[in-house]
């Protein structure tokens, strides 16, 4: 089955796919973690065995295009080539017509221009006109794309227009992406009334959800940010240490276990060394790994830049 979010989730893929190579795959984690302060803790779903499984929700159809200054709109009035015209929605909202001259058409669809300048002309001069209106050129509404995708900028929006398509348009995300997408909504909101709605497509065979996703409607004045991908550093005594990419909730113990577990030298006692992105204050947070295996402490969430450093025993 060809639907256009294929093309896009096989783009995502060439990016998010280098998250799963990067790193081994990681056990459970322990106890659902607590959030640090500053990270928000993921809502917990309790299903009950008996009540049948929850449907997808439905997309929200995208709204219909509207007219705006700049538009380029071809309009044909059948039987009288001498109507017939381009035509530029100028700044005023209105363009320029044989026999009508000024007509206001800002902020209508494309059939409700259709129909008043039918209208218009019967009332008139014609007889039954059969009038069509074609939009050749999108000029009026844009939303504007940021971070890893290959070609930033402003995008125009053409008649009903869906994240798939700008995401497309944009020529899909860099290496450095990390399959997360921002969108800020600049006029009106998302469902539940949230101005920013961030979206995860995974590195697999896309979901139902990714599917619903990337057939988002977007509005003019939307700003759409492929995010980068995040990493924390494992360092000192465990089997591989280097640089990981933080994948959804990364905890301590994931983290320790993606580098390969605790050396024979290994110490229980670490320290996950924070830096404040914005004042630069760094804390040492320490981490009893023993206490959080038995469930007496919670098992920290890491944070992009976390430095996790598992020390040397003393014999």
């Amino acid at each position: 089955m060809s639907r256009p979010w294929l093309l896009a989730a096989s783009l995502i893929l060439l990016a998010t796919g280098a998250v799963a190579a990067q790193a081994p795959p990681r056990p459970t984690p322990a106890p659902s973690p607590t959030p640090s302060p500053g990270r928000a803790a993921p809502p917990s779903v309790t299903a009950s065995p008996d009540a049948p499984a929850s449907p997808a929700p439905a997309p929200t159809p995208a709204p219909e295009y509207r007219l705006g200054a700049g538009d380029v709109l071809e309009v044909i009035v059948f039987g009288n080539e001498d109507l017939t015209r381009t035509t530029t929605v100028q700044t005023t909202g209105s363009i320029s017509l044989s026999l009508l001259g000024e007509v206001p058409v800002a902020g209508l669809t494309v059939s409700e221009a259709k129909q008043k300048l039918t209208s218009l002309l019967a009332r008139d001069f014609l007889v039954n006109p059969q009038v069509d209106v074609k939009i050749k050129e999108y000029q009026s509404q844009f939303v504007t794309v940021l971070g890893e995708v290959n070609s930033p900028g402003r995008k125009g929006l053409r008649g009903r227009t869906k994240l798939v398509d700008v995401l497309v348009d944009a020529g899909g995300f860099t290496p450095r992406a990390s399959g997360e997408v921002s969108i800020t909504r600049a006029e009106g909101t998302f469902e539940g009334g949230a101005n920013v709605l961030r979206l995860r497509f995974g590195s697999a065979s896309p979901s139902a959800i990714d599917q619903i996703n990337m057939e988002l409607a977007l509005r003019s004045g939307d700003v759409i940010t492929a995010l980068p991908k995040f990493y924390v550093t494992v360092e000192g005594e465990v089997t591989r240490p280097g640089r990981y990419v933080l994948d959804g909730d990364l905890t301590v113990t994931g983290a320790i276990s993606t580098a390969g577990g605790l050396t024979r030298y290994g110490k229980n006692d670490v320290q996950v060394r924070r830096v404040d992105s914005e004042t630069g204050k760094t804390t040492i947070i320490p981490v009893r790994l023993k206490d959080v295996r038995k469930g007496k402490k919670p098992d920290l969430p890491l944070l992009p830049n976390d430095v996790v450093t598992v020390p040397r025993r003393i014999f």
